[in-house]
């Protein structure tokens, strides 16, 4: 509801007393009309219409003062009544006492179903949550059968398949921990270089396995963030990097124009031009995720809500055929990507 003017209440008031007003001045014309057939004197008349007016007028100030009154307070149980529901306006009107059972019922319903609502998303995150911790068992597990492997070969292709079992649990777990987030944030300043060398560290049997290169310049930059959730983002980037790149190179460096900007670029297939816009998207896989058939679309849709929660940016170029390159602005300033 909008701030109204006393103009436009008095104008509101009136159009909603029209049929009383117009009543009230119709009486009084059949009152002057049969006066004036009957030829009887006008004074009394006019005293008997004034006296009438003058009341009429009254009663309207009073009537109106109880009308603006009474908007006032809905006013107020309409910018309150998400958190609570307050008694509602008297009224001595059987109508009106209607809409108000009406009103609470629906109120109530709400409620409930916030509550049902609220209810069965706490249990959905608690069990995916154990669902998460318990799976990481049979992956310990699957770990260490594959340390007693002899088959090379064999080995490194499970290794590669378990190392995707284990992205995706975290991505489920950070998926739900998503709206939750700044209750989990712990901001200090980290030295960037340290968290890429984890994230190659983890990737680097896939590098292995792809038989791609990697070119990671000696990065000399601090910056204030959450290193677990920054550490999550990078691997979702890289990651994308590695399963589209299929020969070539991943650079990892500091832009040179823009030195709180990092860079992660690719020498994959790249993205269509039309798709790019809407990367960021939930759920959205574009002609990528449509050509290989596992995407989940959830990847940059996570790593774009986190990087707001941290006020760091994420921008997206890529050309087809020749690679895609991702800048993360821990400043959050508008930069151009040629």
């Amino acid at each position: 509801m909008q701030k109204e003017s006393i103009f436009f209440m008095i104008f509101s008031y009136f159009k909603e007393r029209i049929k009383i007003i117009c009543t009230f001045f119709i009486f009084i014309s059949i009152f002057l009309v049969v006066y004036l057939l009957y030829h009887l004197p006008l004074e009394p008349v006019l005293y008997a219409s004034l006296l009438t007016i003058t009341l009429g007028f009254l009663f309207s100030l009073y009537d109106f003062y109880r009308f603006y009154n009474k908007h006032r307070f809905l006013k107020y149980i309409f910018n309150t009544v998400e958190d609570k529901l307050e008694k509602m306006p008297e009224n001595n009107k059987l109508i009106e006492e209607d809409y108000q059972e009406i009103i609470k019922k629906i109120y109530n319903s709400k409620s409930d179903l916030e509550y049902k609502i609220n209810n069965n998303r706490s249990e959905m995150i608690d069990y995916y949550t154990m669902w998460v911790h318990q799976i990481k068992t049979p992956i310990s597990a699957l770990h260490m059968i594959l340390q007693s492997m002899d088959s090379c070969e064999n080995k490194k292709l499970m290794n590669q398949e378990v190392f995707k079992i284990e992205q995706y649990v975290e991505m489920v777990l950070h998926y739900l921990r998503l709206e939750s987030m700044s209750s989990d944030l712990r901001l200090e300043e980290y030295n960037l270089q340290n968290i890429l060398h984890q994230v190659v560290k983890k990737h680097a049997l896939m590098f292995i396995n792809k038989k791609i290169k990697l070119d990671l310049e000696e990065i000399d930059y601090r910056v204030i963030t959450d290193e677990k959730w920054l550490t999550f983002v990078l691997e979702q980037i890289l990651s994308n990097a590695l399963k589209y790149t299929k020969e070539g190179t991943i650079f990892i460096y500091m832009d040179k124009q823009n030195k709180d900007t990092l860079i992660i670029k690719d020498t994959g297939i790249g993205i269509e031009e039309e798709d790019i816009p809407r990367v960021f998207e939930k759920g959205f896989t574009g002609y990528n995720g449509r050509m290989n058939k596992k995407s989940t679309g959830i990847g940059l849709y996570l790593c774009k809500n986190i990087l707001n929660n941290l006020s760091h940016k994420i921008f997206i170029t890529s050309k087809v055929g020749k690679g895609t390159m991702v800048a993360i602005d821990f400043l959050r300033k508008k930069i151009e990507i040629e």
